[in-house]
């Protein structure tokens, strides 16, 4: 029986659907680190959120510090499973790894640079905290959706864009940002902007194994 041979365009789309599903399979890891944080976020702001209301002391807030100590101790762990895991190490891989170890700079730059204007002039500027992780998460999670084709990374990292742009405005304005209605619209726009895309993409992972 003669063999079937494959044209230049059915030679690329196969070469093309090797790709994708290759690519695929090394981002769904993601889902886990997602989560992680997406529940780490969300978990200490209703902390936060519930101990202030029922003390009254602005100090709870120092509770913000636990997704620091407890994110930089589990990232790490978790993304050296994922890269042995996953084994080669794309261009793909590069660009996330690189647009999200940007976030992690970032967020911590503008901790210590909150912490230096309360020490040395008693300036309180820790309402930016509450701004910037929203504006460059959701901005980090639209180029990963946008890299992997993944629609509840982009729309989530609008959503968190949208409600950083918001709180910026109420920065701006003078306008305080009361735990009656800033906690939920912060602690739902992780979730959609961390949570749900974390539990998508390990469902995908599931189902093409």
């Amino acid at each position: 029986m003669e063999e079937k041979k494959i044209t230049s365009l059915e030679g690329m789309a196969i070469i093309n659907e090797m790709i994708q599903r290759s690519k695929t399979r090394r981002f769904i890891g993601d889902g886990n680190i997602l989560l992680m944080w997406g529940y780490l976020v969300v978990g200490v702001a209703a902390l936060v959120w519930i101990l202030i209301d029922l003390t009254h002391n602005p100090a709870m807030n120092w509770f913000w510090y636990l997704i620091w100590i407890i994110g930089g101790i589990a990232t790490p762990i978790m993304a050296r499973k994922r890269r042995e895991k996953a084994g080669v190490t794309t261009y793909a891989d590069k660009i996330g790894n690189a647009v999200w170890t940007t976030v992690g700079l970032s967020a911590f730059a503008l901790t210590l640079i909150c912490l230096g204007f309360f020490l040395f002039s008693g300036t309180d500027t820790w309402s930016s905290m509450l701004m910037l992780p929203l504006l460059i998460v959701g901005f980090a999670e639209i180029v990963q959706g946008v890299a992997i084709r993944e629609k509840s990374l982009i729309w989530g990292g609008g959503i968190g864009i949208v409600s950083g742009l918001v709180t910026l405005c109420c920065i701006a304005g003078g306008i305080a940002l009361y735990a009656g209605w800033f906690m939920p619209m912060f602690i739902m726009s992780f979730a959609l902007m961390m949570i749900l895309p974390g539990h998508i993409l390990n469902y995908k992972s599931r189902k093409e194994r």
